[in-house]
């Protein structure tokens, strides 16, 4: 992509404190005093960030009401050459964020956009879980339309990669039930909630067990929250997997995968591996079909 940096000023990504403001980097610090102008979510909150700073630039507000008009305005004055940062209120902007749209059009424009990365919500809580880390899904807010959020629940129901999700303090109980319904009440959640603030705390549990403590008053939702759900276990998926595949004959089994392409141990190696037995089984269930 040809981008005209030369010619063109530039817009800097900035990650800003999830709650911590002593969490937010030199560098970002740097690009906040030294750029023409701040696109923020809300200004209130980043003035706050900028006065303990003692930053002073002009601020413009980038929310997701005016973030296709407002990009083009960003735009049309970085391309008169002056230097923009964009941020979101907490966190890494552009993810689950209106930034996104800004970055997507910037790059459309051929204007550069350059990431400060820094603190993530989603990255922090996901550490502090216990659950795998190396695969993971992060769906943000689930959406409050039925179709839609329908929709998000189907695709994650058979999910083996650990799941996260965000969730304001006042719906928790409502969102933890729809869950439970997706994935069954012993299934593992960690609820992470006000990280690096004064009163973090991260809880390992399962849906039958918070949700009760919510409906007996034993836990009370305070703070945003980041749910972090264990990835369906592999001996369940395993187990459905070889369910399905007892519904149909051994040798038909095998015989559809010769038919698309595979040599004959292969084809029995990738039955075996489906309906979770050993290749000599299927060996033997030919044999006696012989």
């Amino acid at each position: 992509m040809d981008i005209n940096i030369k010619k063109y000023g530039m817009i800097y990504a900035v990650a800003t404190p999830i709650g911590n403001l002593a969490d937010i980097s030199l560098r970002a610090l740097e690009v906040l005093r030294t750029v023409d102008f701040i696109a923020c979510e809300d200004t209130r909150n980043t003035l706050k960030l900028l006065n303990h700073y003692n930053i002073h630039k002009p601020l413009t507000s980038y929310h997701k009401y005016n973030r296709i008009k407002k990009a083009y305005d960003i735009i049309k004055e970085v391309k008169k050459g002056k230097y923009a940062a964009f941020v979101t209120d907490a966190g890494m902007p552009a993810v689950s964020d209106p930034g996104e749209d800004l970055i997507r059009i910037a790059a459309q424009e051929k204007v550069a956009v350059s990431i400060i990365p820094g603190p993530s919500a989603c990255l922090s809580a996901l550490a502090l879980s216990t659950f795998k880390t190396g695969n993971f899904v992060f769906e943000g807010f689930i959406p409050s339309e039925k179709k839609d959020r329908i929709k998000v629940l189907e695709r994650l129901k058979t999910e083996e990669r650990t799941i996260i999700v965000y969730e304001a303090p006042h719906r928790l109980l409502k969102t933890l039930n729809v869950l439970k319904g997706i994935f069954g009440e012993n299934r593992r959640i960690n609820l992470v909630r006000e990280l690096t603030k004064k009163h973090e705390e991260t809880l390992l549990t399962n849906f039958k067990d918070i949700i009760s403590d919510c409906e007996n008053g034993n836990y009370i939702p305070r703070g945003e929250y980041v749910l972090v759900i264990e990835g369906r276990p592999e001996e369940e998926a395993i187990a459905e997997r070889s369910l399905q595949w007892e519904r149909i004959d051994i040798a038909l089994h095998v015989k559809m995968y010769e038919d698309s392409g595979m040599d004959r141990k292969a084809a029995i190696k990738q039955a075996a591996k489906d309906r979770g037995i050993s290749k000599r089984e299927v060996y033997n269930n030919l044999l006696n079909d012989a």
